[in-house]
Parts: C-alpha cells; structure tokens; sequence
C-alpha cells in the first residue's frame, strides 16, 4: 500500500473507531487514489458507513489520522471539495425537486445552471416542479444524490447510491459516474450489491470492520479464479474465515495465536454459521448411516 499525497485523494492511517463497546476499526489502513471510482463492497454492517463517515469527518474516532486532499478530514477548507451524499435522503419534503436545489447550490456556490444540469442527470427533469414529499423513495434518493452533484466538488462520497434503482436507472447513473471521474474527480461508491464491483476502477472489500481484499475487477477474479463477483466476495470470505493471524500488519488486528495454538478464525457470519452447521449436520447423518 502506497502513501502519496499526489497521487492519492484519500489517506487512512491506524484509524480506529469504537462505538459503545464494539470495536469497529482497529489500526485501518487504506489508500484512495484520485480520479477514480472506489468501490467500498461488502455485506451490510461491515463498516463501510462508518469509514466514509470518517472520510468525510463526520465520525467520532478514537485514534488514527485520515488525510483527504492533503488536509485532515473535516477541515473547513474541503468543505467545497468534498461532497457526501449518505443512505437517508438530505433534503426538505416540503420544497420542490428545483427549490431543494436552487437552496443547496447556493449554499456550494455552485452557478444556478448546475441545478438543470444535475436534474438532467439523475434522470428527474420530468419532476422537477414536484414536492419531495410526493416523490417515491428512489426518486428522493437521487434528489439527494442531485445535491451532492452540484459544483465541482474533488471528491465524492456516496453511500449506497444505487439502492432500490431499477436496472436501467442503475446503469445510467453509473455512466453519470464514470463521466465524472474522466472529468478528474474521485468518487467512493459503496454499495453490497457485488455486480457493481466490475463498473469500479479499485474494489476495497470489506468485512467486520476489516479490509479483506484492495484490488481491481480484474485482480479480484484472477485471485479467486472466478468470473461472477458474487463468487469471487464468498471465495474471499471464505479465506478470510479461517486466515492465521500473522505479522505486524495483523497485529492491528487482535493478538496472534501463541506458538502450538491453533489460529482462532474471525467471528463468522450468520450465513456461514448456518453453512457450518448444515455441513456438521450432514457429516453426523453421513457417520451414523
């Protein structure tokens, strides 16, 4: 993993993020580079939210630094730089598609011409005159998505943007990303849906609060000798299930297993528990027959 202000959007050292009693992060380490799209992957609760929050200097950390655009995150300087578009929708229902957004671009000094051209973008000009309490869920969505378009912002963060899209909008927005980041920006895009891995320039997986895989489409099915993403995530939890803990770069992690212990596998999820369970099963039927 590299470290170069002038080629990376984002910097994550030893971060480490506790909530309550549950540790979330402990000692992360990750590299953005800039100009590309980021693929935050992996299954709900594994902390992809929490790390974009930290990116974006909304999150609460207990250690570690985070360095976005060559200032620390949350600095009052990327304010215009970084935009952050989170799960639930940020905009007022009382007010129009337009009205949100003639709001939002003022706020971003953003010109009054970025808000048709956002709304063009995401696919709602046909609404734009509709309060966002009579919108559906989807289309709130992109309404936020909309507000974290305007300007020219460095980077964008943008948390499950795609969620509940049916295909076709799904693709057309993609395409809205990829033209953004031939325009120079960075985009961090997470998402659990795993086929929108092939649409990122650098896949990071993730889970438990772990990076298990930093890696492109390409990487990822050459590494797990498969061809459908879905495939590929499993394969590589699978590894991560059972891994040793080994070197320094896992110390971050919890302590290695002493010397004649068996390696104590990460927590399993609750599919792979019903995985084990049936297969335990299975064996117990297979040796009493």
């Amino acid at each position: 993993m590299t470290n170069n202000a002038e080629t990376d959007a984002v910097s994550v050292r030893g971060l480490h993020v506790r909530r309550g009693k549950t540790e979330v992060f402990t000692g992360l380490d990750l590299d953005i580079p800039r100009g590309q799209i980021t693929g935050l992957l992996g299954p709900s609760g594994c902390g992809k939210t929490t790390l974009m929050r930290s990116i974006v200097g909304v999150q609460k950390v207990a250690g570690g630094e985070v360095t976005v655009l060559g200032e620390p995150a949350g600095s009052r300087a990327l304010r215009k730089q970084v935009a952050y578009d989170t799960q639930a929708a940020s905009v007022y229902g009382d007010l129009t598609i337009q009205q949100n957004l003639r709001y939002f671009a003022r706020l971003v000094d953003a010109p009054r011409t970025d808000v048709d051209r956002v709304i063009e973008q995401v696919g709602l000009a046909d609404q734009r005159d509709q309060t966002i309490d009579s919108l559906s869920g989807g289309q709130e969505s992109r309404v936020s998505l909309a507000v974290a378009m305007l300007g020219a912002p460095e980077l964008l963060v943008l948390d499950e943007p795609t969620v509940g899209l049916d295909p076709l909008l799904r693709a057309e927005l993609w395409g809205v990303f990829r033209g953004l980041a031939d325009a120079g920006a960075t985009l961090i895009v997470s998402s659990h849906v795993m086929d929108e891995a092939l649409r990122c320039d650098r896949l990071v997986l993730m889970r438990a609060g772990r990076i298990i895989a930093d890696t492109t489409p390409d990487g990822l099915f050459a590494d797990t000798g498969t061809t459908d993403p879905d495939a590929a995530f499993l394969t590589l939890i699978e590894r991560d299930a059972v891994r040793p803990a080994q070197g320094p770069e896992e110390a971050a992690q919890g302590p290695a297993p002493s010397a004649g212990e068996p390696a104590e596998p990460h927590p399993l999820t609750r599919r792979e528990a019903r995985e084990q369970a049936e297969h335990a099963h299975h064996a117990d039927e297979g040796s009493t027959s």
